[in-house]
């Protein structure tokens, strides 16, 4: 990815600006990676969307094409993504204020919890399944995907460890399915 994705950034005011020069297919998690964190840097394309709620995660669509898809979340303490997975699409988060948690489940063991502070990225696959929470109020992150989000897992874990898969659309905010 280059800065001239970046530079290039087309705006009309109320939409989400058009990122010219991204190439014309599906995109790796590494590239993917350098979009956020690029993104990051360019608070003009972000910033106006930034609100907080207790209740809910707040979230906008800041670009979609048909190769990439791209959010802006904003997180307080109380925001939980539930255990979930992003069906065929890979990902990368970069975290421009405060700080996530993200947590990936092991059977058999404590789930394995990594803190995402400010300036903090990662990436994976579709194969990853992860839980995020906000643990710093007024929390803001960049996503980005590829291919674009369409569907994503959800699950449950028992008590007894059971690991269940619901099949949801992007357009749902995730959610703990489970108090666990």
């Amino acid at each position: 990815m280059s800065a001239d994705v970046l530079s290039a950034a087309v705006e009309t005011p109320g939409a989400a600006p058009c990122l010219t020069g991204l190439p014309p297919r599906a995109l790796d998690k590494r590239e993917l990676l350098d979009l956020v964190n690029e993104l990051a840097d360019r608070p003009d394309v972000w910033r106006r969307h930034v609100a907080f709620s207790d209740g809910e995660r707040h979230y906008a669509s800041l670009y979609r094409d048909e190769y990439v898809d791209v959010w802006l979340l904003c997180w307080t303490p109380e925001n939980d993504t539930g255990w979930h997975d992003h069906d065929i699409s890979s990902g990368a988060v970069r975290v421009v204020s405060g700080e996530l948690a993200e947590n990936n489940p092991r059977i058999g063991g404590e789930h394995v919890e990594v803190a995402l502070r400010e300036g903090a990225s990662m990436c994976f696959g579709p194969e990853h399944i992860h839980r995020m929470t906000g643990t710093a109020p007024a929390s803001v992150s960049i996503h980005a995907y590829s291919p674009p989000l369409w569907r994503l897992g959800q699950y449950s874990i028992s008590d007894d460890g059971l690991m269940r898969r619901l099949s949801v659309s992007y357009a749902d905010e995730l959610r703990p399915l489970d108090e666990d």
